[in-house]
């Protein structure tokens, strides 16, 4: 990736969209970020000054409308690449039957309008890079699963796994105008900005480990630094193409991952508590299935395309992600 190029995202005002338009004003390239209000964006990427303290002048908002699906042709003219991280939160709200479709449509209309967007509009578009998930995969079939889920798997015949085909097949088009895509297969993010780390953490403060379940369940997580380095590979190496699992090598249960960041936070004065499967259905209702799910990930492909973790064991992350919280 040359410096100064041009990199657009969808998505861009999330735990991940912040960190990776950070990392590529670091790199001097320029960002354009995809967004419904231009000056509310705009604002609320300011506020987070810890996240994006500087360079903000290389930062330019531009307007879509997935429902509409209207687009600024301005910004797919002067994009060299595109990051599509767009998608109503899987874990935001409970499960009811108009959730799932605003989380499916969220990311196959989204996707469409990018993929039928560089069919219209003249561009340069070298890359598109699509953020996908692991809910593709089903649940291990045992524990511990000898045979980790790898890419050319298909996709479970369940909720996500049908969502994250979708998502995937909503890009493929832009193949047959010869633009290199990749699509990142995404774990659970480890991040201090949100997601799942953030919720361990909050039994944590009144001295309960809250393992879910049996606890056997195995997590396939990545460190957020690592996610966004491997989007900027992507760009970077033209011979990484089709989908590849965005995990760390070494998942580990939940009672693995709850004790460990237990005894980092609370060194010895805690209490480990297990949440009974049926309480965590009745909370959570379908959506309990994919906290209880097991889904033992490889990152073989991502290895052999020589990308190397900085933080390969929970140990590291974790110490890493509590050292000043």
């Amino acid at each position: 990736m040359n410096q100064g190029s041009t990199v657009l995202i969808t998505g861009g005002t999330g735990m991940i969209g912040k960190a990776l338009t950070k990392a590529l004003l670091e790199k001097d390239h320029n960002v354009i970020i995809l967004t419904r209000n231009v000056q509310d964006t705009g604002d609320r990427m300011r506020d987070k000054e810890s996240l994006i303290p500087y360079h903000t002048s290389r930062i330019q908002y531009s307007t879509w409308n997935i429902e509409k699906q209207t687009i600024d042709a301005d910004a797919i003219i002067k994009a060299d690449h595109i990051i599509h991280l767009a998608g109503a939160g899987v874990a935001e709200k409970r499960w009811t039957k108009k959730r799932k479709q605003e989380i499916v449509n969220s990311r196959v209309e989204s996707g469409k309008l990018i993929a039928e967007s560089l069919q219209t509009i003249p561009n340069n578009v070298k890359t598109i890079i699509c953020a996908s998930g692991i809910g593709w995969y089903g649940p291990d079939p045992v524990i511990p699963n000898k045979d980790p889920f790898e890419e050319d798997d298909t996709a479970a015949e369940d909720f996500l796994g049908q969502t994250c085909k979708l998502w995937e097949e909503s890009v493929e088009p832009v193949t047959k105008l010869n633009k290199r895509l990749v699509k990142f297969r995404t774990g659970i993010v480890l991040s201090n900005e949100g997601g799942a780390l953030v919720e361990f953490k909050k039994t944590l403060k009144f001295g309960i480990a809250a393992i879910l379940g049996s606890g056997r369940q195995i997590i396939s997580w990545i460190h957020i630094d690592d996610l966004v380095r491997l989007f900027i590979a992507a760009i970077e190496n033209e011979k990484m193409t089709g989908a590849y699992n965005a995990v760390a090598p070494q998942p580990v249960s939940n009672k693995e991952f709850t004790m460990q960041l237990a005894k980092i936070k609370r060194g010895r004065f805690f209490i480990p508590i297990h949440v009974p499967s049926f309480l965590l259905k009745m909370i959570l209702g379908e959506m309990s299935i994919e906290v209880l799910k097991s889904a033992t990930v490889s990152c073989d492909k991502i290895h052999f395309e020589g990308f190397t973790f900085n933080y390969p064991s929970l140990e590291a992350a974790l110490k890493q992600l509590t050292q000043n919280t």
